[in-house]
């Protein structure tokens, strides 16, 4: 088809050739490029100036006695061993050198891109060669390690390269399970037989795995689980039957375009049906749970055996997802019983911190029916809630629990929600909940608690200060071992110019307080008035108010500064923070539109209260959900916004998956106004200022409809704008060579030309 006869071609040369004009093509040379104290877009993301110290992960183990870890061996990328650290001793003691990760007939070891040990620690299980599935590279290669007399074995016999998926070991580490092709498979490590448990998988029936949207939404990739016996496997099957296609389109690595199909349910329309089965490791048939009510109706959002081998325990929800009925199935009769319910007017989370206790008579539970996110400690038998953590604050997860000494620990930060710390609770219920993070300590502070609760690591960082890792004791918290101090980072970036970051609390009446922080020029003068930048996200998946390392976003902001503009975020209502169950739930059936209209009224406060702000030169941008915000803000309140960047946004939100909408809006046909009002395409009609659109054409969750949808409307109205379309990139845009430093010049050159940095008087 010729350019005349193409509408939409015609409308994105001409704009490539406003933007051209606009922009430029070639970068400006810059002075300052070699000042060690001044950022620039190249130091930011074209080198390795700023990347953290590599380390980990590391493998507790079941001994007790210490940790393993991966370590370079000498100078080659590739050639890495497998590390033991003793706990108390440090000793350093090397368990699998590279050259024993050298299969016969190669020269060079393989590239351990995840490991597992067998309980007793004879074997190794080697994950290699991987593949990208959506969001991370779950398909690959397994070999397994014998340390007795170090021979490889590769599994999945004449499998496809690259096409096994989940391999773990049966509990006496004779056998191992995987996925190919979605079904189920297990392999005998002394025989070399392979045994199919599944063998309906299909484009449709998938066993063992999930869906897009389970993966996306639920977090959910490893669906089945060896029984603790290892006589029996549990798995999750779905059926993608009736669920809508998307397709993308990859027009630029072959002569011809090639469609990419994705089972993927939009807002109100059909999911994939699930459910659960159990079936012999050692073949046989599966013998599914029996649970009433429509199974695409229902989400099964986690599964475990339940501390034996004769049950199996998963947490069910209904699709508006305020209702969480936590089952336990018996083996034997496919019989489940519901043993506690949680429910919400709003929506409930789905719980990752299930921990079985006294002998698997009891389990730990994080509800907020009374207001407020807290530990409960609930019977097996009779579903009885016994409260852990009472008092007016939320706990943000459970991190391990020590039963010798009869407590739990967990992550709160009950003074200032833009921290967090490491509290103890005693699993009595007496209520003594006590700080472990020892006080002096700001910032915010992540555990990875081992199994006994003796042992952590602790990585801690605060905004604009990298993190540190290191090995604690606890309930002491007393620091063994320094692992990870990033001390040549922490001095580049104590060398930058910058001024400190003030962290606020701005006052948008009736009570409500919004948490924000604010960076500022480096030469800030109060009596001048600077453009000011607000970097936004709004909804109830995140937080942008948090004062934690930013990696490459905080450097870009501090760049902004530098060049003089003014930097803040703000946290709306409805944003994920611990501020108590109605502040996060405020949102609900109207998202897109509470968070702005907060937004907006913070805006209006920090004018009158900051007279430095210039109201001519306001911007904001967001990514996401943030760039969804930042649309909704320059639509509906141009006379406060100027410009706005908006990345990998939602125009319409009919257009987004089930699970995460219907979450927090409902379904359509109960919300049709609201879902109406909170997208931004609906005002896209009111644009005025400046507006920079950017989006990757093959992001699977926003899809690039999104955006040709609002440019549609957009030409309608005859709105001018700026359009940067990133060809095969994802969500991430990270793909392929230079995106980030492209979207991120693009950024800063559309901020420089339309609201210009530096202050006025």
């Amino acid at each position: 088809m010729s350019i005349e006869n193409n509408g939409f071609g015609r409308i994105v040369l001409i704009l490539v050739f406003l933007f051209s004009l606009l922009v430029g093509f070639s970068a400006p040379e810059d002075p300052k490029k070699n000042d060690p104290s001044l950022l620039t877009l190249e130091r930011i993301f074209s080198s390795n100036e700023f990347e953290l110290e590599q380390w980990g992960p590391a493998h507790w183990l079941e001994d007790g006695t210490g940790y393993t870890i991966l370590e370079r061996a000498g100078s080659e990328q590739k050639r890495f061993n497998i590390v033991k650290y003793n706990f108390t001793t440090g000793k350093r003691e090397v368990l699998v050198p590279s050259e024993r990760l050298i299969p016969s007939g190669k020269k060079s070891p393989l590239s351990v891109e995840g490991y597992e040990w067998s309980k007793d620690r004879t074997k190794l299980l080697i994950f290699t060669n991987t593949k990208r599935v959506w969001r991370q590279n779950t398909r690959g290669d397994y070999w397994v390690l014998d340390l007795k007399d170090w021979t490889l074995h590769k599994l999945g016999g004449d499998a496809e390269p690259s096409t096994l998926m989940f391999a773990k070991f049966s509990p006496d580490g004779n056998r191992v399970g995987y996925v190919i092709k979605n079904n189920i498979y297990v392999e005998d490590l002394r025989t070399k037989e392979i045994i199919a448990l599944t063998r309906n998988g299909s484009e449709n029936i998938i066993n063992g795995t999930f869906d897009w949207v389970y993966e996306e939404e639920l977090g959910l990739r490893d669906g089945f689980r060896w029984s603790p016996d290892g006589k029996w496997i549990a798995y999750w099957q779905l059926n993608t039957e009736g669920v809508k296609t998307f397709y993308m389109i990859n027009n630029i690595d072959s002569l011809y375009p090639k469609l990419i199909p994705i089972k993927y349910p939009k807002v109100g329309t059909r999911n994939s049906a699930t459910r659960i089965g159990i079936v012999s490791s050692s073949g046989g048939e599966t013998r599914w749970f029996k649970l009433e009510g429509d199974p695409r109706n229902h989400y099964l959002a986690r599964m475990e055996w339940a501390e034996s081998s004769e049950e199996v325990c998963f947490q069910r929800l209904n699709r508006l997802q305020n209702t969480n009925w936590f089952m336990i199935g018996n083996r034997k009769k496919a019989e489940v019983r519901t043993v506690f319910v949680d429910r919400d007017d709003a929506w409930v989370d789905v719980n990752d911190n299930v921990r079985w206790i006294n002998g698997g008579k009891r389990f730990l539970w994080l509800s907020e029916k009374d207001g407020w996110r807290h530990l409960y400690s609930v019977s097996r038998r009779s579903g009885e809630a016994l409260l852990l953590t009472p008092g007016k604050y939320d706990v943000e997860s459970l991190e391990g629990v020590d039963e010798t000494n009869g407590w739990a620990y967990f992550i709160a930060s009950p003074d200032n929600p833009t921290r967090r710390f490491l509290f103890l609770a005693p699993l009595n219920g007496s209520g003594k909940v006590r700080r472990i993070t020892p006080p002096a300590q700001k910032g915010v502070h992540a555990y990875n608690i081992s199994p006994d609760g003796r042992w952590a690591f602790h990585t801690y960082s605060s905004f604009g200060t990298p993190p540190v890792i290191e090995l604690v004791s606890l309930p002491d918290h007393k620091v063994r071992r320094i692992i990870a101090a990033n001390k040549a980072l922490r001095e580049k970036v104590e060398r930058l110019k910058r001024q400190p970051v003030e962290f606020f609390r701005v006052n948008i009446g009736k009570g409500i307080e919004l948490d924000g922080w604010c960076m500022k020029p480096s030469d800030f003068d109060s009596k001048k008035k600077y453009p000011l930048l607000f970097y936004v996200y709004g909804e109830p998946a995140g937080t942008t108010v948090i004062d934690r390392w930013g990696g490459e976003r905080y450097l870009w902001h501090l760049m902004l500064t530098q060049q003089g503009y003014l930097v803040m975020s703000i946290d709306n209502r409805g944003t994920k923070v611990p501020r108590g169950r109605a502040w996060r739930k405020s949102i609900y059936r109207q998202v897109g539109i509470l968070a702005p209209k907060d937004q907006a009224a913070a805006a209006r406060v920090l004018l009158k209260e900051r007279p430095y702000i210039d109201p001519e030169r306001i911007a904001t941008w967001g990514w996401s959900g943030g760039g969804q915000m930042s649309l909704n803000m320059i639509f509906r309140y141009p006379e406060i916004y100027n410009t706005a960047m908006a990345v990998a946004f939602v125009s319409n939100q009919r257009y987004y998956d089930t699970i995460y909408q219907e979450r927090y809006m409902g379904l359509p046909e109960d919300n049709a106004e609201n879902f109406k009002n909170g997208s931004p395409i609906t005002w896209a009609h009111r644009l005025k200022g400046n507006l920079l659109l950017a989006h990757g054409t093959l992001d699977d969750n926003v899809h690039f409809q999104s955006c040709e949808a609002l440019v549609d409307e957009l030409i309608k109205h005859n709105k001018q704008f700026f359009l940067m379309l990133y060809p095969n990139r994802t969500h991430a845009i990270r793909e392929r060579e230079n995106s980030r430093r492209h979207l991120h010049e693009l950024m800063t050159r559309f901020l420089n030309r339309c609201i210009p940095p530096g202050p006025k008087e």
